[in-house]
C-alpha cells in the first residue's frame, strides 16, 4: 500500500493519510484530567511520587492518549465521526514529550447512510518512538452529522 498525502475524509481511500496532529501535554492538563476523571493516582500529577515509582516524570493517562487519537480523527472527519476506537499504550509519555498522531486509512466501505473508514493510528514522541497505537472506525456523511 502506497501512502499519499492527506485528503478530505469524504474522498479518502485505503492508503491515504489523515492530517497529523501534534500535542504537548502539560502538568496542568494532567492534573485537570486526573480531577475530571476522578483518577487519584499520583503518577499523573505528583513529580516526586512518579520519580519514587521509577518514572521519568509524571505520566500521561492512558485515556488521555486515547483522547489524543480520537481528536486527530474528529479534527479531520468531524465531531460525530468516531464510531469505534481501540488503542494500546506501548510506551509512557510525560509532559516533556511532544506527541504527534498520524493515521492511515486502511479501508473504505460505502453504506446507505454514509461511508465507513477504518484508520490505523500511531502516536509518536519527538524521537519517533510509538507511545500509543490504535484503530478507529469513522462514519462520514449521512444523517448523523459526520463530515461530508
Amino acid at each position: 500500500m502506497t501512502l499519499t498525502t492527506s485528503v478530505s475524509c469524504a474522498a479518502a481511500k485505503a492508503g491515504d493519510q489523515i492530517p497529523p496532529l501534534t500535542v504537548q501535554p502539560t502538568p496542568l492538563q494532567l492534573f485537570r484530567y486526573s480531577a475530571v476523571t476522578w483518577n487519584g493516582h499520583k503518577i499523573h500529577y505528583d513529580p516526586a511520587y512518579a520519580a519514587a515509582e521509577g518514572h521519568p516524570g509524571i505520566l500521561v493517562h492512558s485515556h488521555l492518549h486515547a483522547a489524543f487519537l480520537a481528536r486527530a480523527c474528529t479534527r479531520w472527519a468531524g465531531p460525530l465521526s468516531v464510531q469505534k476506537l481501540s488503542y494500546r499504550i506501548v510506551r509512557p509519555a510525560t509532559p516533556a514529550d511532544r506527541l504527534t498522531i498520524t493515521g492511515t486509512v486502511t479501508s473504505r466501505d460505502e453504506e446507505v447512510d454514509g461511508v465507513l473508514l477504518v484508520v490505523d493510528l500511531v502516536e509518536s514522541n519527538a524521537e519517533g518512538r510509538s507511545c500509543a497505537t490504535g484503530t478507529a472506525t469513522l462514519r462520514v456523511g449521512g444523517a448523523d452529522g459526520g463530515a461530508r
